[in-house]
């Protein structure tokens, strides 16, 4: 992969996409959650994508692999996040639940890239 264009790549464009939603529906947090789980949840989901564009500029597939990672553990750590949500019942169920399927599919996305980037 060239460096520098993580811009083309779709799970990025959908990371940043994402970034946007997890952004609305913690702006709706009671003000409590100011420094828990809205933090929490905006700065797992910023990671994905910084670290996918982070690791696109390496210069190597082993260390882009490695960035990937981070970026896919980020998503587990914000589907563990919109879990809690659910059960705070902050947010609508079915919005909450259309997030975590939508990260799922950006954690798939990611694994998809990571076996491209090894053979």
């Amino acid at each position: 992969m060239k460096e520098h264009q993580f811009r083309k790549l779709t799970v990025w464009q959908r990371s940043m996409i994402y970034v946007t939603k997890i952004y609305a529906l913690t702006s709706t947090f009671p003000r409590v959650e100011q420094f828990g789980l809205i933090d929490q949840l905006r700065r797992a989901t910023t990671s994905i994508v910084l670290n996918i564009a982070e690791g696109s500029g390496s210069g190597s597939n082993q260390e882009f692999l490695r960035f990937l990672m981070m970026a896919k553990r980020s998503g587990y750590e914000v589907i563990t996040g919109l879990e809690i949500v659910k059960n705070l019942h902050y947010g609508s169920e079915k919005d909450v639940n259309d997030l975590i399927r939508e990260v799922e599919e950006i954690c798939s996305m990611i694994t998809g890239l990571s076996r491209k980037l090894r053979s």
